[in-house]
């Protein structure tokens, strides 16, 4: 890659993070991802912990992964990551996921808005961040994440979940990877225990709270194994979250 502001960084996989197959689950890779975008910001010394101490912090707001194999049992991987675009008050970052070989085994795009956690609105991202990270305009996935997915309104299958605590992250909402633990609680078991999640594209529209109820709402596709969701708070029309999701076999 002609760049030199990608970050890299190495993780092996560990028995908790493996499925009944010894693969990974989505949820731990869509947790690296995050933990490599974390990092990212630690080497520029824009911690998120320190940024936090300021009332700021970056929001997922849509986001794609595509998965060709999961990771196995204490197989390293690296993600690199990168941004590949700007504006004042969001970026796009690209995500690569390579295994020993440096063979391609994964990509995930998604569009990050930079955050005043107290007032809950974007804020203009500081110069001292871009100037840091630079930008690199090869995309690692083509796919146009700010197009909407439309909302579930008649679902094949449905599941209800009370929000708690640990589902919260120090943003002060319900993680993006709760809501695909969500998502894939309301698959059929068949599909979940024979097939591995492909895609995901996934669109977050508003924060579910502590203490809220909320339904996931899924509806199958007329392409095989490919299904719409949806996360919806109890007793309102808010719609917290929609996707897509493909899956494949083993």
């Amino acid at each position: 890659m002609p760049f030199e502001n990608y970050f890299d960084k190495q993780f092996e996989l560990r028995y908790f993070e493996m499925n009944k197959l010894g693969v990974a689950t989505p949820a731990i890779i869509l947790g690296l991802l995050e933990e490599t975008a974390a990092d990212h910001c630690y080497a520029i010394n824009q911690s998120l912990f320190d940024l936090l101490k300021n009332n700021v912090g970056w929001i997922l707001v849509s986001g794609v992964l595509e998965m060709y194999r999961y990771p196995n049992y204490k197989e390293k991987i690296t993600i690199r990551t990168w941004l590949s675009s700007y504006s004042s008050i969001k970026g796009y970052r690209e995500n690569l996921i390579f295994d020993e070989n440096q063979t391609i085994i994964g990509r995930a795009k998604g569009l990050w808005v930079y955050f005043d956690i107290e007032k809950r609105r974007p804020i203009p991202i500081l110069n001292d961040i871009k100037e840091k990270w630079s930008f690199f305009n090869k995309e690692s996935i083509i796919k146009d994440i700010k197009i909407k997915i439309p909302p579930v309104n008649f679902s094949d299958y449905k599941k209800q979940f009370i929000v708690n605590r640990f589902d919260t992250d120090m943003n002060k909402h319900v993680n993006n990877i709760r809501y695909l633990h969500w998502v894939i609680e309301s698959i059929p078991e068949d599909i979940v225990d024979n097939y591995f999640l492909h895609t995901i594209d996934a669109r977050f529209i508003a924060e579910a709270q502590y203490g809220d109820t909320v339904f996931s709402l899924t509806k199958k596709l007329s392409t095989n194994n490919s299904f719409a969701h949806t996360i919806k708070i109890e007793g309102s029309n808010t719609v917290c979250a929609t996707a897509k999701t493909f899956w494949k076999a083993y």
